[in-house]
C-alpha cells in the first residue's frame, strides 16, 4: 500500500468519524427538542411544594410509574423525572425543622435525560406523602408538611374577592445590575452566598389543584392537592344558583365545563374562572343551604345542602375543645381561636349578620370557660352549643363586617378574624371626605309605592362619542346595555331613571341634576374603558363616596362572577357624576374598547346582556343584603 493510499485511508476514517460524533449531537439535540426543560426548580416553604417549571406552553403528559427509593444513613429517599432537562445549576435546600432536612434536584445525567430529586428526612417524615402532579406547564412534587409547623395557619375563607395574595410567591432577590447572569448567579447565591446580581420573582400561581369530583345527592365533593381557600358566595336567579370561588385554585382540565347531576333537578359545574381562580355553580333553588364542609386536612371541601348533611358519615374520633383565645388585630379588627384534641371537620356559613361555624366532630368544651374567655370582648355574644351533629358556633357580627377564617396547618385549631366596618369621625368637615364613615344601611325605599329607585347613566351621547376603537364607539355600547339593565330592572320591580335614552348629548351636570330631582336609591353610570396600550383587558368598577362601596363591591362581584374576564378590581375615583351625586353612586367599566379581543366581545349580543343581566343582580344582592 503506497503513502497516498494510506493517507486517503486516514482521512477517510477521520471524516468518518467525524460524522459519527455530528450524528450523536445531532440525535442528541433532536431527542432533547422533546424532553421536559426545566426552567426554574423551586421550594415553597410554606406548602411544601416543590415545583418544576418550564417555559412550554403545551401541557406536559401526565406522570406515571415515578419510583420513590429509599436510601439510609443518611435516611432519604430519591425519585427520578424521565426525559427532563434542569437548566441552571443543581438546588439544593437546607432545613433546620423536624421532618424534611433538605432538597436536592440536580441532573442526574444526561443519557438519557433524567432530573433526579433527593430529599433527606428524619423519623417524623412519612415517605407515604410524597404525592406528584402535572399542573399547567410544570411538575408539582407536594411533601407533608412539616416545614410550616402550626402556628401557621391557612386561609380558608375570605369575604374578599381580589387580595394582594392573589399569586402565591415563593422568593424575591434583591437587584443590582446585569439581568444576563441570572439562574447562575441566583443559584451560586443560595449556595455559596454570593451577593445576587439579579431581581426574579418566582411565583406559583396556585396553591390548590383540583384533580376529583365526586357529585352525589344534595352534595358535590372536590379532592386536591394543597388546600382550599373560599370566597364568599354569590346568589344569581334566571336560573337559581350558588357561585363558590376559589382563588389560588386550578382545576385539571379533564373535569373544567363539565355538568354534574346533584339530583333533585340540581346541577354543578366546575370551571377555570380565571388563570389562578376556580368557579364552582351549582344550579339549586336552595341556594341559601349549600354551604362548604372542609376536611381535616383541607385538601377536601365538600358542598352540601344542610337537609342532607344527617346523610354524611363523619369519619375518626371524636374531638374535644382544648382552649380559647381572642386578641385584637388592630383597632378595626379581632380574631378568635378554638384549639381542639385532633384535627376538626367543618362546616362554614356566612350570613348578613353572623358567621356559623358547624364543628361535625367535635364533642366536648367548656362552656364556662368558653364564656369567661369572650366576656367583655368583641366575642362576647358568640355562642358555643351543641347540635343535631357535634357542636354550632355562631359569632353575631355588624353588617357589612370583613370576615376571614384559617385552619391550623395540622387541623387542630381554628380562628375567625372579623374586621369591623368604619366608624364615625365626629367633627365640623364634610364627613363625606373622611375615610372613617360608617357605611349606612338602607332601611327602606324611597319611591312613595315602595319600589327601590334606580338611576342608569349611560356614558357619553351625541357629540361626545366617548372612546373609539376601529369604528366602534362607546356611546352605542353603554347605551344598549343601559337600555337592557333598565328592562330586566323594571322586569323585577324597580323604578328606573334613564339619564340618557337615545343618541343625545347629555352634559355631566345635567345627569347629576336629573339624579338629584329623581332622588334614588342608587346610581350606576356604565361605560367602556380605553387605553393607549391594547394589552389592558377586563372589568373595573369605580365609587368615590365611602357610602358607596358596598354598592361597588356587590355590583362588580356580580359582574366577575358572571362574565368571563380580567378582574381589575374596585377603585376609588373622582368621576364627575359618582362625586356630586348624594346617592350611592358607582361607575361600571365593562370592558377595554382598546383590546382587540375584547372590543370584539363587547359588540356582542352575549356580552351586553351578560352585563346587563350581572349588573341588575348585583343591584338585588345589594338591596338583598340590606334587608
Amino acid at each position: 500500500m503506497n503513502i497516498n493510499k494510506i493517507r486517503y485511508m486516514k482521512k477517510f476514517i477521520a471524516i468518518f468519524i467525524m460524522f459519527i460524533f455530528m450524528l450523536l449531537g445531532f440525535t442528541q439535540r433532536a431527542t432533547a427538542e422533546g424532553v421536559f426543560k426545566i426552567n426554574s426548580a423551586n421550594f415553597d416553604t410554606s406548602s411544601a411544594i416543590i415545583s418544576l417549571v418550564s417555559s412550554n406552553l403545551e401541557d406536559l403528559p401526565e406522570l406515571s410509574d415515578i419510583k420513590v427509593v429509599k436510601l439510609t444513613n443518611p435516611t432519604r429517599v430519591y425519585f427520578d423525572i424521565p426525559n427532563a432537562v434542569l437548566g441552571g445549576q443543581k438546588k439544593d435546600w437546607i432545613f433546620t425543622t423536624a421532618g424534611i432536612k433538605e432538597v436536592k434536584v440536580s441532573q442526574f445525567s444526561s443519557t438519557p435525560y433524567i432530573v433526579r430529586i433527593v430529599v433527606t428526612y428524619d423519623d417524623n417524615f412519612d415517605v407515604s406523602d410524597i404525592k406528584f402532579v402535572n399542573v399547567k406547564n410544570g411538575i408539582f412534587i407536594k411533601l407533608k408538611n412539616n416545614i410550616a409547623q402550626n402556628p401557621f395557619m391557612q386561609n380558608t375563607y375570605r369575604d374578599d374577592h381580589t387580595s394582594s395574595n392573589d399569586f402565591y410567591e415563593y422568593m424575591t432577590i434583591s437587584s443590582v445590575s446585569n439581568p444576563n447572569e441570572t439562574i447562575a448567579r441566583i443559584d451560586s447565591a443560595f449556595n455559596t452566598g454570593i451577593t445576587p446580581q439579579y431581581s426574579q420573582e418566582l411565583r406559583l400561581n396556585t396553591k390548590y389543584y383540583i384533580d376529583k369530583v365526586i357529585p352525589k345527592s344534595g352534595m358535590i365533593t372536590l379532592t386536591g392537592l394543597g388546600s382550599v381557600s373560599i370566597e364568599k358566595p354569590m346568589i344569581l336567579t334566571n336560573p337559581s344558583r350558588i357561585v363558590f370561588d376559589m382563588p389560588n385554585t386550578m382545576v385539571n382540565k379533564s373535569l373544567r365545563n363539565k355538568e354534574f347531576n346533584l339530583g333533585g333537578g340540581e346541577s354543578a359545574r366546575l370551571g377555570q374562572f380565571s388563570v389562578n381562580k376556580a368557579r364552582l355553580v351549582i344550579t339549586t333553588n336552595n341556594v341559601t343551604k349549600y354551604i362548604p364542609v372542609y376536611a381535616r386536612d383541607n385538601q377536601t371541601v365538600m358542598y352540601v345542602n344542610t337537609d342532607n348533611i344527617k346523610n354524611v358519615e363523619i369519619p375518626g374520633q371524636p374531638v374535644s375543645v382544648t382552649s380559647y383565645s381572642n386578641y385584637k388585630i388592630d383597632d378595626m379588627t379581632s380574631a378568635m381561636t378554638l384549639n381542639f384534641s385532633n384535627p376538626l371537620i367543618h362546616g362554614f356559613d356566612r350570613t348578613n349578620n353572623e358567621v356559623i361555624a358547624y364543628l361535625y366532630n367535635v364533642n366536648n368544651f367548656d362552656a364556662e370557660q368558653f364564656k369567661k374567655t369572650f366576656s367583655n370582648t368583641d366575642f362576647a355574644l358568640a355562642k358555643l352549643e351543641k347540635a343535631s351533629k357535634g357542636l354550632k358556633l355562631t359569632i353575631p357580627i355588624e353588617h357589612d363586617s370583613l370576615v376571614t377564617t384559617f385552619l391550623g396547618m395540622d387541623g387542630k385549631s381554628i380562628k375567625f378574624q372579623i374586621k369591623a366596618p368604619r366608624t364615625v369621625i365626629k367633627d365640623n368637615s364634610d364627613p363625606r371626605d373622611s375615610e372613617l364613615i360608617k357605611i349606612p344601611v338602607i332601611k327602606s325605599p324611597k319611591g312613595s309605592d315602595g319600589k327601590y329607585k334606580v338611576v342608569i347613566d349611560a356614558g357619553h351621547g351625541g357629540s361626545d362619542v366617548g372612546a373609539t376603537r376601529n369604528g366602534v364607539y362607546e356611546k352605542y355600547i353603554t347605551l344598549d346595555v343601559a337600555k337592557r339593565v333598565e328592562k330586566l330592572l323594571k322586569a323585577q320591580g324597580y323604578g328606573v331613571l334613564m339619564t340618557r335614552s337615545d343618541d343625545s348629548y347629555v352634559s355631566l351636570q345635567d345627569r347629576v341634576a336629573y339624579s338629584e330631582a329623581y332622588n334614588p336609591d342608587i346610581f350606576v353610570s356604565i361605560h367602556v374603558n380605553s387605553s393607549t396600550s391594547s394589552t389592558p383587558n377586563g372589568i373595573e368598577t369605580h365609587y368615590y363616596h365611602p357610602e358607596s362601596i358596598p354598592l361597588a363591591q356587590t355590583v362588580h362581584a356580580a359582574l366577575v362572577s358572571s362574565i368571563k374576564a380580567n378582574d381589575r378590581g374596585t377603585f376609588k375615583s373622582k368621576f364627575y357624576v359618582i362625586n356630586h351625586t348624594t346617592s350611592p353612586a358607582i361607575l361600571v367599566e365593562m370592558g377595554f374598547i382598546s383590546n382587540t379581543a375584547e372590543r370584539g366581545q363587547l359588540v356582542t349580543d352575549e356580552r351586553k346582556q351578560d352585563t346587563a343581566k350581572a349588573i341588575m343582580e348585583g343591584i338585588n344582592n345589594y338591596f338583598k343584603s340590606a334587608q
